[in-house]
């Protein structure tokens, strides 16, 4: 049987260094991300937490990868029970606009994390889309 692997690719009319700055940025993320801010120095073997709006952490992990505009990648750590599993985002020109591919993989076979991640990163990266072309979130209370 082999190990999950969770792909999303969209398609989003912005730049790619502002699309980086939606992924990384604490004040972008919680507009978008249900009030949650992501937190690191961005350097590969740093902490990579997302934040609550009450302090607490709901995950976190290592930064693996660094290539701004271009590619980040991190472990996701958000079940005890469970290895941490690894978050990519490629960010590549598509005419005017920005492809943003994210591959969530390295799952433990079984995980229970795989089904929640299927479910969350669609709408996570709609509301993200939408903050970027239009300057409002589509979930902006999404938990």
């Amino acid at each position: 049987m082999s190990k999950p692997e969770f792909v999303y690719v969209m398609y989003i009319a912005s730049t790619p260094e502002k699309v980086w700055e939606a992924l990384t940025s604490g004040e972008f993320t919680r507009q978008y991300w249900g009030g949650r801010t992501i937190e690191s120095d961005w350097k590969p073997g740093s902490v990579v937490r997302h934040i609550q709006e009450n302090g607490e952490s709901d995950w976190q992990g290592e930064i693996l990868e660094v290539d701004p505009p271009k590619r980040l990648a991190y472990t996701f750590g958000v079940n005890r029970s469970e290895r941490p599993s690894r978050v990519t985002f490629e960010l590549a020109l598509f005419g005017p606009h920005v492809k943003l591919t994210l591959t969530h993989d390295e799952f433990d076979e079984g995980s229970k994390v795989f089904p929640a991640i299927s479910n969350g990163w669609p709408a996570i990266l709609s509301g993200m889309k939408s903050l970027l072309e239009t300057g409002k979130a589509l979930y902006p209370e999404w938990r």
